[in-house]
C-alpha cells in the first residue's frame, strides 16, 4: 500500500483507509473518500502541490499533507 500523495498523474486507484482524525476526517468522508472509492489523479500544481483528483465525478484539490493521510491500492 502507498499513500495518495505518491500516486502518479493519470492513475486510477482505490481508497484503502483514512488516517485522518476529527474535522479533517469528516471533510474527507463528506468528499466521498470512503473505502473502495475510485480516484483518478488529474494533475499536480506548479510546484507539485496541491493535486487535483476526480473523486466520484467531482474535481477536488488536496494538499500533500492531506493526501498523505489516505492509503490507496492500485485499481
Amino acid at each position: 500500500m502507498i499513500n495518495l500523495d505518491k500516486a502518479m498523474v493519470g492513475s486510477i486507484i482505490k481508497v484503502e483507509d483514512l488516517f485522518s482524525t476529527g474535522m479533517l476526517r469528516e471533510r474527507m468522508l463528506a468528499l466521498g473518500l470512503t473505502k473502495g472509492a475510485k480516484i483518478e489523479v488529474i494533475r499536480k500544481g506548479p510546484k507539485g502541490d496541491p493535486t487535483v483528483y476526480n473523486i466520484r465525478g467531482a474535481m477536488i484539490a488536496l494538499r500533500k499533507e492531506e493526501a498523505s493521510l489516505i492509503s490507496i491500492i492500485e485499481n
